[in-house]
């Protein structure tokens, strides 16, 4: 290069136009080169100096990709990849306050000593590295640029509240990916950007944040380094990060350099921490906000001027030390590790023992560990490598460079698989750019190129589904942007927003199809509203026009149309007249929840009125007060306790009813039997399930619903249940089991049947009286003691029935039982003095027939 060329520092922080300067010079000239801290930020560049010069005048250099025309005229290179033995008019240094960065610091700190243009030469960078550049480069004009925009301490935030179009800072994957599974959850998703990335990669990531279908950005410091993103604020959610050797924390100077991405042009920004960052000091808020940080004392050095006679004149040569106390000797490297654990193998050490031997052990020892596993790991590849290059062929044979490519041309897996292909897929394209080491190198340039984008796209599509819900997203950003979302609602009652299924219609409910955060589901409500409203009003206007038979009253209290759970019954004034709750119907108008709730309760009543028809008469005053006073009495007991009584119970009522009380009784639908005072009508299962269901309806107890299976004549007895309980359903106590009453009635029919046979008062159990109950032997003894009978003769065989008699307990307590007492001064004391006298074995059978007519 020129002896003698302009030499410029451009110096200041973040958002000041540097690179965007330092780029608009190099191609005000005939040719250029700069040099750039990351092969994204070159990858960008380039594209923008292709739509400004051509693809043929540009060229990009990296250390796994280069593209370069014949005669391309700017090259767009990373740092390390720059070609120093092009003459270029113009040459550029990006970020120069990299020169201090232990790991690649020295690669700076020499660009910066010795890339010079013919004619013009621009170092870019902070503001901090004025003393060393004064130091170092004394003829270099010094330019200070000011920020465009405010930057501005916006304090500390969770992350799920982080304002829009934010960018969270982690230095590590793991943590990369964890905070981006919880703004997905939270917010609808994320973009991911690393350094680890490939171009095309980022590019997609990049893209999806700046498209808006994402409003945040996970992002390692590669954001700090001049990619240009609409960020209006920085949240740190860490400030520790590994810098290859330990764990540290950020350097204020690097935390400012990072945080100045927040803001764009005139644009201001703001910055702060979120979820469990340690908080920033009031000094360090300071420096951040005005830019003033601590002047770097000494950069990054390591000897250029390599001798490369043997491997120990070289180990020597790098070793080094500077002569200038503010070029501080760097650390050990990857590349001087590598070199020095190669030199252990005796075979590499003869080959080492001549210049060219020397020069192809450096070479590949400068391959990047773009793998990041272990030192080993990294050694014993580019031992590989080494293999090849020094057998008799001198190059990488086709066969193996195709092995490795056909092992990782593969899009299988998940993100971390995906990323250590890619990964291994940069280490072979650098090997495939070097010319001289691989067979058919075009070839494998190419292929590398294909597998690497294959990989990208695929990574890009993993990364997508997993930190982006592009439905939650969409709706996110409808909300956002106050616009009429894109809404259908299906024939399977599917709602789609924007081309997303978002839940179903069901009835009139709006399910969504899965859980989200408060925003995705205000977001669904207010789509929902606008799309599923006019259905949900012409639903609630079809229920309001529904007739009885189009209703379906479910065990559960649900009431069913068409196919569709919309309401349920409520307890309401009195068990025969429960209220009714719309399920859903919330996204309709109040006037049409009204008019369907009121019909719906309509109908049920209209239901109740005939299925129990012979109960509300009961309940009805007037109907059931035209019965004598002894009659009207027992029938609104009959009717408090669900329609049925055992006649035990009731039983002076009932012997002390008239002729006249007992048709009265009769014409109501109420029969008076052996057992149980009882409705037959109520005893059919549609109507007795209803009146069960009413009952445990009115206590707000689904426990309390006695149901049992249609068919069954008795159950095993349960305490859960009351009586009133049981006679709702038709059933009745006895013992051990639960019976049917008409079975009881039955029962007593065959009972009288048997005795009038054998003319005798006792009786033998028979098979037709267990088939009846539906019970065993055993059980049929404890209903028969629980209905007033004893066994007064045992069988043979205590397991059977067979021989065994039983009869009524209380008969002569019956024959005998006195009425209740007259008042003495009425023309009923005569009767209650004279009944006594009675014999007291007179018949009384007939009667009983009368009243059972």
């Amino acid at each position: 290069m020129s002896a003698y060329s302009a030499l410029t520092a451009v110096l200041g922080p973040t958002n000041t136009g540097k690179t965007h300067l330092a780029v608009e010079r190099m191609l005000a000239r005939r040719s250029g080169m700069i040099g750039l801290p990351l092969r994204l930020l070159a990858r960008e560049i380039y594209d923008r100096v292709v739509k400004e010069k051509g693809y043929r005048a540009t060229a990009l250099v990296t250390g796994e990709e280069k593209i370069v025309p014949p005669g391309a005229r700017y090259f767009i290179c990373t740092v390390e990849a720059m070609p120093l033995s092009f003459d270029a008019a113009f040459v550029a240094i990006d970020e120069i306050q990299l020169a201090a960065d232990p790991e690649r610091g020295h690669v700076f700190t020499d660009r910066i000593l010795h890339a010079r243009g013919t004619e013009e030469t621009m170092l870019l960078g902070a503001e901090t590295m004025r003393p060393v550049i004064r130091h170092l480069v004394p003829d270099a004009d010094i330019i200070t640029r000011e920020r465009f925009s405010t930057l501005t301490y916006g304090g500390p935030a969770k992350l799920a509240r982080l304002p829009r179009r934010s960018a969270i800072v982690a230095f590590s994957s793991e943590s990369v990916y964890s905070i981006a599974e919880l703004m997905r959850r939270q917010r609808g998703g994320a973009a991911v950007v690393m350094g680890a990335l490939s171009p095309r990669t980022r590019n997609a990531q990049v893209e999806l944040y700046q498209s808006g279908e994402v409003d945040y950005l996970i992002a390692t410091d590669a954001i700090g380094m001049g990619l240009n993103m609409n960020v209006d604020h920085v949240a740190f959610a860490e400030r520790e990060k590994f810098d290859g050797r330990r764990r540290r924390q950020l350097f204020p100077h690097e935390i400012g350099q990072i945080a100045g991405r927040a803001g764009r042009f005139r644009q201001d920004g703001t910055f702060g921490e979120a979820g469990q960052s340690k908080p920033f000091e009031t000094e360090l808020i300071a420096a951040i906000e005005n830019h003033s940080f601590v002047y770097l004392d000494h950069l990054q050095w390591r000897n250029s001027d390599l001798d490369l006679r043997s491997i120990e004149r070289l180990q020597s040569s790098l070793a080094r030390p500077s002569r200038d106390p503010m070029l501080r000797r760097t650390r050990e490297t990857i590349d001087e590790m590598s070199l020095n654990q190669l030199a252990q193998d005796p075979a590499i050490g003869d080959m080492g023992r001549t210049p060219q031997g020397t020069e192809l052990i450096w070479d590949v020892c400068r391959i990047p560990d773009f793998r990041k596993v272990s030192l080993d790991a990294h050694v014993r590849l580019i031992n590989q490598i080494l293999g090849h290059l020094r057998g008799p062929q001198g190059r990488i044979p086709v066969d193996a460079m195709a092995a490795q490519f056909d092992r990782l041309d593969k899009t299988g897996g998940d993100v971390q698989v995906l990323s250590q292909r890619l990964a291994q897929v940069r280490t072979w394209a650098y090997v495939a750019h070097r010319g001289d080491w691989a067979e058919e190198a075009d070839v494998w340039r190419e292929r590398a190129r294909e597998v690497e984008d294959r990989l990208s796209d695929a990574l890009h599509d993993h990364l997508t589904q997993r930190f982006v819900d592009r439905r939650t997203a969409a709706l996110v950003k409808g909300l956002r942007a106050d616009k009429a979302l894109e809404t259908d609602l299906l024939t399977d009652g599917a709602v789609m927003v924007e081309g997303h299924t978002v839940g179903h219609l069901e009835g009139l409910v709006f399910r969504a199809d899965a859980e989200g955060s408060a925003l995705e589901a205000r977001a669904l409500r207010q789509a929902a509203e606008k799309a599923l409203r006019p259905e949900i009003n012409r639903r609630l206007g079809a229920l309001a026009r529904t007739v009885s038979g189009d209703l379906t009253i479910r065990t559960d209290a649900r009431i069913e149309w068409n196919d569709w759970i919309v309401a349920r019954l409520v307890p309401g004034a009195a068990v025969h007249k429960p209220g009714i709750a719309l399920i859903g119907g919330e996204l309709g108008s109040i006037e049409a929840c009204e008019r369907a709730k009121q019909n719906l309760q309509a109908q049920l009543h209209d239901r109740i009125a005939r299925k129990l028809a012979p109960l509300v008469t009961l309940l009805n005053e007037d109907k059931a007060g035209e019965l004598p006073g002894l009659a009207r009495g027992l029938a609104f007991r009959l009717a408090e306790n669900g329609g049925a009584i055992a006649r035990r119970a009731v039983e002076e009522d009932v012997r002390h009813l008239s002729p006249q009380e007992r048709r009265g009784l009769r014409q109501l639908g109420i029969r008076i039997g052996e057992f149980a005072v009882f409705m037959p009508a109520l005893i059919k299962p549609e109507a007795a399930s209803l009146s069960a269901l009413l009952r445990s309806v009115q206590a707000d107890d689904p426990g309390r619903l006695f149901l049992p299976a249609p068919g069954l004549m008795s159950v095993p007895s349960d305490d859960r249940f009351g009586p009133a309980d049981l006679a709702a359903a038709g059933f009745q106590r006895c013992g051990p089991r639960t019976v049917r009453i008409d079975m009881l009635e039955r029962l007593a029919d065959t009972i009288r049947d048997v005795r009038e046979k054998e003319s005798k008062r006792d009786f033998e159990p028979t098979p037709a009286m267990t088939s009846l109950m539906g019970c065993s032997v055993q059980d049929l003894r404890g209903v028969l003691n629980a209905l007033g009978y004893r066994r007064v003769k045992k069988g043979p065989d205590p397991e059977k029935a067979k021989g065994e008699r039983w009869a009524r307990r209380h008969l002569q307590h019956r024959k005998a039982a006195a009425a209740p007492p007259a008042p003495v001064d009425t023309p009923f004391a005569a009767l209650a003095e004279l009944k006594p006298s009675l014999p007291a074995n007179r018949p009384r059978r007939k009667p009983r027939k009368t009243a059972k007519k």
